[in-house]
């Protein structure tokens, strides 16, 4: 039988969004063991807190044992093949997950292996994130269709994983990033054919925000890019979430990051250590997200 493999958003229905979100939600004992007997390999090429720890517990949770492994013991492509890594793995193991610096890798690695691979975060995609994002914001405003979210700061990984999810699930999503990082029209549209909601992108931090139900940002420069920091910081200098940028949101709007953030750079921390902020719940729902996407992987309904 085919594995059902985890890499982005944009590879699950709005049906299988659905149930990830509501197994993230049951009372664990009703989900079951899926793992029961076996091994889950966590392979980090890139380090993390929220990621290692809630899906160590996840696995755990769902009867598995995890195996933390760092980048360098593998070797990815250096001491060995992503391909031969996943295979030799697969026969320890009831499914892999990786978090890399190349996209390619997960899916190099899901094409050989006979166990479900998870992408836990790689420069294209940040799925298990979005899904947190999403659990947190249905959590706070109710139903994402019909609702707006807006992004103030950098195109990357996770503002693509949850433009996917927003679009999915019926809700608009509204970027606003500076001339030259925003994304290719090719990917707009992309986007925009995944659901019934809608991707738009601009330049204008307080267009974007307008009415918004829910604000999101992320670092300006993320792991791997420290090269770019001064040129980021110059360009993104007028996309900092601010008080003033929070008041143009719907009234009560929450303020969502995924962390680690740096304040007085991408957000001011009367935002994110302020009353609308929802960061240490969408951190904590990283565990619950996890725990879905896994049981969903390994076969849940």
């Amino acid at each position: 039988m085919t594995p059902r493999h985890f890499l982005d958003i944009a590879g699950l229905s709005a049906d299988e969004v659905r149930l990830i979100l509501d197994l993230a939600q049951r009372p664990i004992a009703s989900i079951g063991r899926p793992l029961a007997g076996l091994g889950a390999a966590l392979i980090f090429e890139k380090p993390s807190n929220r990621t290692r720890h809630s899906m160590e517990i996840a696995v755990v949770q769902l009867g598995g044992h995890p195996v933390y492994t760092r980048g360098e013991e593998v070797g990815i492509d250096v001491r060995e093949t992503a391909e031969d890594i996943a295979a030799v793995m697969a026969g320890y193991h009831g499914l892999l997950a990786a978090r890399v610096f190349k996209h390619n890798v997960v899916v190099r690695m899901a094409k050989v292996s006979p166990v479900p691979v998870v992408n836990m975060l790689s420069d294209h995609s940040h799925p298990l994130q979005a899904l947190a994002d999403a659990l947190t914001m249905e959590q706070t405003i109710g139903n994402l269709a019909g609702r707006s979210v807006a992004w103030s700061g950098d195109w990357n990984n996770v503002a693509r994983s949850l433009a996917e999810i927003c679009v999915l699930l019926g809700a608009r999503f509204s970027v606003a990033t500076p001339a030259g990082y925003a994304p290719v029209a090719s990917e707009v549209t992309r986007i925009n054919s995944l659901g019934s909601g809608e991707f738009v992108v601009g330049t204008d931090p307080e267009a974007a925000v307008a009415g918004a139900d829910a604000v999101h940002t992320d670092v300006w420069v993320s792991m791997g890019q420290e090269a770019e920091t001064a040129a980021k910081e110059k360009a993104f200098a007028d996309y900092k979430v601010t008080s003033g940028l929070m008041a143009k949101a719907a009234p009560g709007a929450p303020f969502f990051h995924c962390l680690p953030a740096h304040r007085g750079y991408e957000v001011e921390s009367e935002v994110i250590d302020g009353p609308s902020s929802r960061v240490i719940p969408q951190a904590h729902n990283r565990l619950h997200s996890a725990r879905g996407a896994l049981a969903f992987v390994m076969g849940v309904k």
